[in-house]
């Protein structure tokens, strides 16, 4: 049986409520932890920043896998240490497709342009929150 992957977006950089994010994060996530038996991993963006950041943290804290998918430009950022590394394309955006190929459900946490973007052409299950 397969691990049940969570694809979360937001903010990266932007000044946010980091602690309703926090709280968000920690909701959803364990929801999707109790509601998937067999394991989950969080993937995001890869960068260690903003609701990246803290999406990672909490997925570890609850035992969850996690990956990051980016383009070339994320080794100008600092990095989470994800579990598994997906680097498509030079510039922003270019690893949306594969991103979005990669998960089954899709959880939003503010965010700018290419998160609204990814929102809009997933076909799963998704969720949007805004701080």
């Amino acid at each position: 049986m397969s691990r049940h992957r969570i694809g979360v977006v937001g903010f990266s950089q932007a000044n946010f409520n980091t602690l309703k994010a926090a709280d968000i994060l920690q909701q959803e996530l364990s929801l999707r932890a109790k509601r998937h038996p067999e394991g989950c991993v969080l993937v995001s963006g890869y960068t260690d920043l903003g609701v990246l950041a803290i999406a990672y943290r909490v997925a570890t804290v609850l035992g969850m896998g996690t990956a990051g998918v980016a383009c070339a430009k994320v080794y100008e950022n600092p990095r989470y240490p994800c579990d598994e590394v997906h680097i498509v394309g030079e510039d922003w955006g270019d690893e949306s497709e594969n991103f979005l190929s990669q998960i089954d459900e899709l959880i939003k946490v503010g965010g700018g342009h290419q998160s609204i973007q990814e929102f809009e052409s997933f076909q799963g299950p998704q969720v949007s929150f805004d701080l």
